[in-house]
C-alpha cells in the first residue's frame, strides 16, 4: 500500500484580478468550461463539459490538443463553498486506477482573487511534472477568460 503522505503534488498560485462568484462560475457552469478549459494545447471549440454541481455530484470533462488526442477526466464533488471552495476527486479515462484529489480556493483581495490549485495524491515525480505544466496553462486560460469575460 503507498503512503498518501508521501506521494507528489502540485500546488499553483495565482492572484487574478476577477472576483471570486465569477472564478466559481467559470469551474463549475458547463457552458463557461467549455469556453476556456485545458492547457495551453488545447485547440479552441473542442471542450465538452457536464457537471452535476452538488456532494457526491459527479463532472466530466473532455478537450482534444494540437497533436489530436482526446483527453477526458471524470470526477467526484467532495467540497463545496461557493465563491471559496471547490474539492474533488479526478480520474484520468486512460488511468481509471489513480484517482487524485483537486483542492481550489478562492480568496477576495483587493483588486480580485487569489486562486491556489492544489493537485494532490500524483503517482510520481513525472507526473507531477507532466500535471504541473497542464495546470499552469489551464489557470492561464481561466485567468484571460475571467479578465476578458471572453466567449470564444
Amino acid at each position: 500500500m503507498t503512503d498518501t503522505a508521501t506521494l507528489p503534488s502540485v500546488t499553483i498560485k495565482r492572484q487574478i484580478k476577477a472576483s471570486p462568484a465569477r472564478i466559481f462560475k467559470a469551474w463549475t457552469d458547463p457552458s463557461k468550461l467549455v469556453h476556456w478549459w485545458g492547457p495551453h494545447e488545447t485547440v479552441d471549440g473542442s471542450v465538452e463539459a457536464e457537471t452535476d454541481l452538488r456532494i457526491g455530484g459527479g463532472f466530466r470533462l473532455s478537450f482534444r490538443t494540437e497533436d489530436g488526442q482526446t483527453h477526458a477526466a471524470t470526477g467526484q464533488f467532495q467540497e463545496i463553498v461557493p465563491d471559496e471552495k471547490l474539492v474533488f476527486t479526478w480520474t484520468w479515462d486512460r488511468e481509471p486506477d489513480q484517482k487524485t484529489l483537486m483542492t481550489i480556493t478562492m480568496r477576495g483581495e483587493e483588486g480580485g482573487t487569489m486562486l491556489t490549485l492544489t493537485h494532490a495524491l500524483l503517482a510520481d515525480e513525472p507526473t507531477r511534472a507532466s500535471h504541473e505544466k497542464g495546470w499552469t496553462g489551464v489557470v492561464d486560460r481561466l485567468e484571460r477568460f475571467v479578465t476578458r469575460g471572453a466567449k470564444k
